[in-house]
């Protein structure tokens, strides 16, 4: 038996998804932000009633992509900021004082969190995970980072 192309209502079969905009990360779903095509009791029912989506308005989409636009324009001045830190701490040269055994092996371990309080500690606003270490400085040398 072949199946109507439309509803009791009248309404083509095709048009059975709503365009949400979502308020927050959902795993498989979507992220914050994206516009996303859903049933309508899966949005009636549970990502309107707990707040995690929006109805997708012209205005709601202008919004979001306003805040796109802010969102990016502060990740690109935060890049150069970090580009031009970068140039300068290339420059510049740390001398981390450690225990080590007669073969050259710390007893402890350099991590990038000592790296950058000495960084700190010379004027440079350096974050722990600006800097990237293959693993943990464990021998005596000298090291690029």
């Amino acid at each position: 038996m072949a199946r109507s192309n439309t509803t009791a209502s009248g309404r083509p079969r095709s048009h059975r998804h709503v365009e949400l905009l979502l308020a927050e990360d959902l795993p498989s779903v979507g992220k914050q932000g994206e516009i996303i095509k859903v049933k309508p009791g899966f949005a009636r029912n549970y990502l309107l009633p707990q707040g995690l989506a929006t109805v997708a308005t012209a205005e709601n989409k202008r919004r979001v992509e306003l805040h796109r636009q802010k969102l990016e324009e502060i990740q690109r001045q935060k890049m150069q900021q970090l580009s031009q830190l970068a140039d300068r701490v290339s420059k510049y040269s740390v001398t981390l004082e450690a225990n080590a055994n007669e073969e050259g092996h710390l007893y402890g371990s350099i991590v990038a969190i000592d790296i950058s309080k000495a960084l700190i500690a010379a004027g440079y606003a350096v974050e722990e995970d600006h800097i990237k270490l293959e693993g943990p400085l464990k021998e005596l040398g000298m090291y690029t980072v």
